[in-house]
């Protein structure tokens, strides 16, 4: 199948013209607001940014009698770890994002854009600069787009690399000069968004598909994948494989494939132990949980975990349940905002119970507290970061539990090691 979203490197305003770069835009102009949110909505195509949510039915909450400004907000904060796909869509396809906001914007009756990005993607945000330049001086993005009538302006705004800005509403606050800390909802940001005006936030790799759909039609684009979750999707492999990398797949790929024909394997000595399907949040799977799983939304949330952000990290069997356990209570711990207690409290618990296991000094009732205080997180906080600490602890432990008894009795990874 030929890629939608990664064509080779497409970076500067020819090559992409070269691929038929904004002749999409010219066609969505001809049409009225209300037909492209329909034709979007047809499509089927999904929010990639990890949730999965339909991003026509998405476009089409923004109140039609609302008065004053609305907001179209590209969420380029990817900050997840094991996922780096939108990074790859910023350096090669650039152009695909900004024809897709303009698409966006007119569909949802957005004058002003914004592409919130990571502070640690410098060399990222130059290059979206450049291109928003050059889409500016050829009439793609600002006054009169195209004689159209149309007008949509376009910012990068940088970001101060704060995991937590990656939530849509911690966004807004940041954009508008606040703590990133998320709001409660609702008001949802379709009503009362940016600067409190209707806002619509979408992905990266969302708002890239948006071009081919309109060129080509939403009923080409809802053939490729499986029927619930049609399209393609990048997938971002990490971990002791031959090929690691992005990768552009249709949906419902089986993962044996992505492993095997597109990644080459395991690394020579290296035997799959378990995988992360969905960036470092959602749940562990088995290796004989994941083989025969095919990646799209619905097979991946039946076989117990989620889909996510298609971060897909590969642990292989050398490597300690609980070390890599410890690794990302580090990381949660550190990022979250502190605003809500379960998370604040939950994540610096967590880390102290996991480290205390992790180096031999925790005891077997430490494993049942670690799992109960990470079930007593979820669903109890303002948004999802407590859920993405718990996740991970639930399933590591349940599906692992052996290796954490073993820590516990004092076996640790390096006592074990210096006995070989």
């Amino acid at each position: 199948m030929e890629n939608i979203l990664l064509k080779g490197n497409l970076a500067d305003l020819e090559s992409y013209f070269s691929q038929g770069g904004y002749k999409p835009l010219k066609k969505a102009l001809a049409l009225k607001p209300a037909e492209i949110i329909e034709e979007v909505k047809k499509s089927g195509l999904r929010g990639r940014g990890g949730a999965g949510f339909p991003t026509g039915l998405k476009w089409s909450f923004i109140p039609k009698d609302a008065e004053g400004p609305r907001y179209l907000v590209c969420n380029a904060d990817e900050s997840e770890p094991g996922t780096f796909k939108d990074r790859e869509l910023i350096l090669k396809n650039p152009h695909a994002l900004l024809e897709g906001m303009a698409i966006a914007g007119y569909a949802i009756g957005a004058a002003h854009g914004y592409i919130y990005i990571r502070g640690e993607f410098a060399a990222e945000a130059d290059l979206l600069e450049k291109a928003v330049a050059a889409a500016r001086a050829k009439g793609f993005i600002g006054r009169n787009i195209l004689g159209s009538g149309f007008n949509f302006e376009l910012f990068v705004h940088r970001g101060a690399g704060a995991y937590i800005c990656g939530e849509e509403t911690a966004l807004l606050e940041s954009i508008e000069g606040f703590k990133g800390q998320p709001r409660l909802k609702p008001p949802f940001p379709a009503v009362k968004g940016l600067f409190g005006s209707p806002t619509v936030i979408n992905n990266v790799e969302t708002l890239a598909a948006v071009p081919a759909i309109i060129d080509k039609g939403a009923a080409w684009y809802a053939a490729i994948g499986t029927p619930k979750s049609p399209g393609t999707k990048l997938f971002c492999v990490s971990g002791p494989v031959n090929r690691p990398g992005v990768y552009e797949l249709p949906l419902g790929t089986p993962f044996r494939d992505l492993l095997e024909k597109n990644c080459g394997g395991m690394k020579e000595g290296k035997k799959l132990k378990a995988v992360i399907p969905g960036g470092s949040s959602v749940p562990v799977l088995t290796a004989e949980e994941v083989w025969g799983v095919k990646l799209d939304y619905e097979a991946i949330a039946l076989a117990g975990s989620m889909l996510g952000s298609g971060g897909v990290i590969i642990i292989d069997e050398s490597q300690c349940m609980v070390k890599l356990l410890g690794v990302l209570a580090r990381f949660y711990h550190h990022e979250s905002c502190g605003q809500c207690t379960p998370c604040r409290e939950g994540c610096g618990w967590i880390e102290k119970l996991v480290s205390r296991l992790e180096e031999g000094k925790g005891s077997p009732a430490d494993i049942d507290t670690l799992y109960s205080v990470a079930e007593g997180m979820t669903g109890r906080t303002i948004c999802p970061l407590a859920d993405a600490m718990a996740m991970p602890v639930m399933s590591f432990v349940k599906k692992f539990r052996g290796e954490f008894e073993a820590h516990a009795a004092g076996k640790t990874c390096a006592k074990q090691a210096a006995k070989i």
